[in-house]
C-alpha cells in the first residue's frame, strides 16, 4: 500500500503540472483552473448552485466567492429559480457563453499538445490508460444509497428516465403508471427497495427491486445519466440490485425492457440474463429477461 500511495501522489503531481492546474492564468486566461471549471460546469443551460457545489465538491463559502468573481467579470448571473424561489440558479451571460467556447477550444489545444509529441501507438496507450484511470477514480467516488422512492432525488431520476424513454420512442409514449408498475409502495421495504446512484454527491442514476411471492424479484427503473455512462456504473448498479434480491431470499431476478435501449439489452446479456417469454403485460416492453441468482 505505501508504494501504491507514492505512485498515486507522483501521478497527481505530474498531471497537475502538465495541465497547468497550478497557474493563476489557466489556458492563458486571467483566472485559475477552479473558475474556468465552474464556467464549464454551469454550461449553456445553467445549473442550480447547490448541485454545482455538490458536483465540484466545494463548500458554500468557496462557491459564493467563485460566483462573485465570475459575476464581477460579467460572465455569470445568479438568480432565484423560476420553479422554486428558494433555489439559486447560476447562468452564463452572453460574455460567459463566449468564454466557455474559448475555454473549450483551448482545452482541445492543450489535449492535442499532450498527444502530438507521442508516436501513434503511444497515443493509443495513453488514451486507453486515461480511460482506465477515469473509470477507477469515478468508481471510488460513487455511492449507491437506499432512499425512499418518493424522495426528491429518486423522483428526479425517475422523471429523467421516463423523459429519455419518450425521447427515444416518441410514437409509443411510455407511461410508468401503466403495465408492470413500480409504484412507491411496491419498491419500498418490505415489498422492495429503491436505490439512487450518487457521483460526487449528485444523483446520476437509479434502480429498484420489486419482490414477488415465489422467490422472484423484478429489477425496475434502471437508469444512468448520460454523463455517468461508459464508466462501469451500469454493471455495478445491476450487481447491487441483484444483491438486494439475494438478501430478500429471491432465487431469480428478471426484468423487461424495450428495443429502444440497446445498451441495456447488451448489459443484461453480458451479465448472464437470458431472454424468456413475457411474464407481465408491460405495453412498452419488447423483451423479457431472467437470471437465476446463486447464493454467495
Amino acid at each position: 500500500m505505501p508504494a501504491q500511495i507514492a505512485t498515486v501522489r507522483r501521478f497527481n503531481r505530474t498531471v497537475t503540472q502538465r495541465v497547468g492546474a497550478l497557474s493563476d492564468e489557466f489556458l492563458l486566461r486571467d483566472r485559475p483552473l477552479a473558475l474556468a471549471r465552474l464556467v464549464w460546469e454551469i454550461g449553456a443551460e445553467g445549473g442550480e448552485v447547490v448541485m454545482l457545489r455538490s458536483r465540484l465538491g466545494i463548500d458554500a463559502g468557496q462557491m459564493s466567492r467563485m460566483l462573485r468573481a465570475l459575476e464581477a467579470d460579467g460572465l455569470v448571473t445568479v438568480t432565484p429559480s423560476d420553479a422554486d424561489g428558494r433555489v439559486r440558479v447560476a447562468r452564463l451571460t452572453a460574455k460567459g457563453l463566449a468564454e466557455r467556447v474559448l475555454l473549450d477550444e483551448r482545452s482541445d489545444a492543450l489535449a492535442a499538445s499532450i498527444l502530438e509529441p507521442l508516436a501513434p501507438d503511444q497515443r493509443t496507450e495513453l488514451v486507453a490508460a486515461m480511460r482506465t484511470v477515469e473509470r477507477l477514480v469515478v468508481a471510488s467516488l460513487v455511492e449507491l444509497r437506499l432512499v425512499d422512492p418518493e424522495s426528491r432525488d429518486a423522483q428526479r431520476c425517475v422523471c429523467a428516465y421516463v423523459a429519455e424513454l419518450n425521447r427515444r420512442s416518441p410514437d409509443r409514449g411510455f407511461d410508468p403508471r401503466q403495465g408492470a408498475t413500480a409504484a412507491p409502495h411496491e419498491v419500498r421495504p418490505p415489498n422492495g427497495a429503491f436505490v439512487v446512484v450518487y457521483l460526487r454527491g449528485e444523483a446520476v442514476g437509479c434502480g429498484a427491486v420489486k419482490h414477488h411471492p415465489g422467490a422472484v424479484t423484478d429489477l425496475k427503473r434502471m437508469w444512468l445519466a448520460e454523463s455517468a455512462r461508459g464508466l462501469g456504473l451500469g454493471r455495478r448498479l445491476l450487481e447491487h440490485l441483484e444483491g438486494l434480491a439475494r438478501e430478500h431470499g429471491s432465487a431469480a431476478a428478471r426484468m423487461e425492457t424495450s428495443d429502444v435501449l440497446p445498451e441495456a439489452i447488451a448489459l443484461y446479456r453480458s451479465a448472464g440474463y437470458v431472454e424468456v417469454p413475457p411474464f407481465n403485460d408491460e405495453p412498452f416492453a419488447d423483451r423479457w429477461f431472467s437470471k437465476p441468482l446463486r447464493r454467495r
